[in-house]
């Protein structure tokens, strides 16, 4: 069973920035970030693959950036010039280290999720 573990969420001003982080118990081939506001379905931010090619969605491109230390196995995503409209709950997913297809781009596609953290950003 795979363990992901989230932090770094909290508030911001517009403009400013935040750095999750996702500590993964063991290897995954693909990971993504997702976010999600009450009401409206999961949507995601990025995905990486094992080799490090990483596809953002519109509006994370220029802003958003996904990085990994290989030694502890965590993923961050990085928010630069946040907006208010950045607000949601953001969650970490992985596939299961027997995947072995290109990484999905749909919450469905995920097997295991972090427990999410709190992105609020203020005008």
């Amino acid at each position: 069973q795979m363990s992901l573990v989230e932090s770094g969420g909290g508030s911001a001003q517009a403009g400013g920035s935040l750095r999750l982080s996702c500590v993964v118990s063991q290897y995954t081939k693909c990971m993504a970030w997702f976010r999600q506001i009450p009401g409206k379905q999961r949507e995601e931010v990025a995905t990486r693959d094992r080799d490090g090619t990483t596809t953002y969605r519109d509006f994370a491109k220029g802003r958003f950036a996904v990085s990994k230390d290989e030694a502890t196995i965590t993923f961050y995503l990085q928010m630069n010039d946040l907006k208010p409209d950045d607000t949601a709950m953001y969650y970490c997913a992985a596939v299961s280290r027997w995947y072995n297809s290109p990484c999905p781009r749909n919450a469905d596609g995920y097997t295991f999720w972090g427990q999410g953290t709190q992105v609020t950003v203020s005008s």
